[in-house]
């Protein structure tokens, strides 16, 4: 069964239904125990990284994310759930989970295209990511291919070895990240398309312990 942690954020009904699509047991969720006895988990989410701190800390979700992610079961973070899996969010100066290295910052103002066009923030609509590095998420996904994306804010690791892909938004942002058995993604897979489906389905599969090594290995 998987997983989708319910901390009160929006967007998880259309995950859950993306999911069931494929043809795949979920269940959205904010009970513990079930959360760590899922196969596999989904954090997503729609809203501001302070509320959901607060949520996640007091449903005791914070620390049940935290023990699922040393168990080592394939956990996929959505939009809000990337941020919030970094350090520190530069919205509402929240301190967040610290799964990995780095901190969500906002986008630069003013921020310009290439050829000095004002872009607005949100960053709302369809874009590319590049691949930076192999994944098994990402097997079968064309490489022109689109995502939806809807977000003010942008994860920025510390470590470039954590970064799995960029898009570009008047500077390059980092808009897949991720570790040993974590991917998160900045765009939303679930309203993505086909190319988006791909990933959901490729999640659903994806065998861990077949990828144990702690980077994933570089498309340079």
């Amino acid at each position: 069964m998987i997983a989708i942690i319910d901390y009160k954020a929006g967007n998880l009904g259309s995950v859950a239904r993306a999911i069931n699509h494929l043809g795949f047991e979920c269940r959205i969720t904010h009970d513990v125990k079930e959360i760590l006895e899922a196969d596999r988990v989904i954090f997503p989410g729609v809203g501001s990284a302070g509320k959901a701190m607060l949520d996640l800390k007091r449903m005791g979700l914070d620390q049940a994310i935290y023990d699922l992610f040393r168990s080592g079961k394939p956990f996929l973070g959505i939009c809000l759930g990337t941020q919030i899996i970094l350090e520190k969010s530069e919205e509402n100066q929240t301190t967040c989970l610290g799964l990995l290295p780095g901190n969500v910052k906002y986008f630069p103002i003013p921020l310009l295209s290439d050829d000095g066009k004002k872009l607005k923030v949100p960053h709302m609509g369809w874009n590319q990511v590049k691949l930076k590095r192999l994944h098994p998420v990402f097997d079968g996904v064309p490489p022109e291919s689109e995502f939806y994306f809807v977000h003010s804010y942008f994860p920025a690791p510390r470590d470039i070895e954590t970064i799995i892909g960029t898009t570009d938004h008047g500077i390059t942002f980092a808009s897949v990240i991720g570790e040993r058995n974590l991917l998160a993604v900045q765009f939303h897979p679930e309203k993505s398309g086909p190319p988006g489906l791909t990933i959901l389905k490729n999640f659903c599969l994806w065998k861990v312990e077949e990828n144990k090594q702690k980077k994933f290995t570089s498309l340079n």
